[in-house]
This record gives C-alpha cells, structure tokens and sequence, in this order.
C-alpha cells in the first residue's frame, strides 16, 4: 500500500461538491487515512507550489489556493500516486476522459476542483506540508 495527497480546491469547496468528490473516491477503493478542511494560508501555499515559483501562473495559483477553504485527503491504495491520477484525469477537463473527477466537475484548466501528488516523493513532501507527519 501507498500514499497519496489529494485535495478539493476552493472552486469544488465553494459548489458543495466534497460529498460527491469522496463518494467517487471511495467507490475507486481508496482507503480515506487523513482528512481535514483548512484555509491554505500565503506561506503554506508558497512552500507547496514551490516548483511552480518561476513559472508565468504562479501568481495566480496563489490567489486561487489561498482564496478559500480546501479539503485535504491523505489517501491509501496500491500504487495510490497513479491510481488516484487516472481517477481525476486530465488537468485541462475538456480533454479528460469521461468519468474522471475533471471531466465531472472542473471549471476549466485554472479552476480544475482537485490536485492529486504527481509521485510518490512528493507525496510524502506534500503531505508532509499539509499535514505536519
């Protein structure tokens, strides 16, 4: 068994869409470990996004993540990490396969409702972050 981070960003918090997001993932056999609803604050987001810090969007995924409250889910299944990528798909939903948690409920490549580790160091580096173990 493995760990993964995932969280329902503030655009799927505000639409009153965790039951629905944690009915899907549950249903894909992931074993909830951790859960809790917070407000990433600047320097969280900071430390978080870290990778990103040079990049044109960085700015704005600030904002967007610090906007309002997130849920954060620390996930447990065999190879978690791509179990739970396949699960939410594609970052741009209109090119998401049908089924997947973006397809499903993301605005657009900006407001896309969940982020899900893209390895498992950092999995352990983000949950890490957001979870303080």
């Amino acid at each position: 068994m493995s760990l993964t981070l995932a969280l329902i960003k503030p655009d799927a918090v505000q639409r009153n869409l965790i039951g629905n997001i944690i009915t899907l993932i549950e249903k894909n056999d992931f074993v909830i470990k951790d859960i809790k609803l917070m407000k990433m604050s600047n320097k969280i987001a900071q430390e978080f996004y870290s990778c990103h810090k040079e990049k044109s969007f960085y700015d704005n995924l600030i904002a967007y993540m610090t906007s309002g409250e997130i849920v954060a889910l620390v996930l447990e299944k065999n190879n978690a990490v791509t179990s739970y990528r396949n699960l939410i798909g594609s970052t741009d939903p209109n090119v998401a396969e049908d089924g997947t948690i973006r397809k499903l409920y993301a605005l657009d490549k900006s407001h896309n409702s969940v982020h899900g580790s893209d390895s498992d160091e950092n999995a352990s580096r983000e949950i890490k972050i957001i979870f303080g173990s």
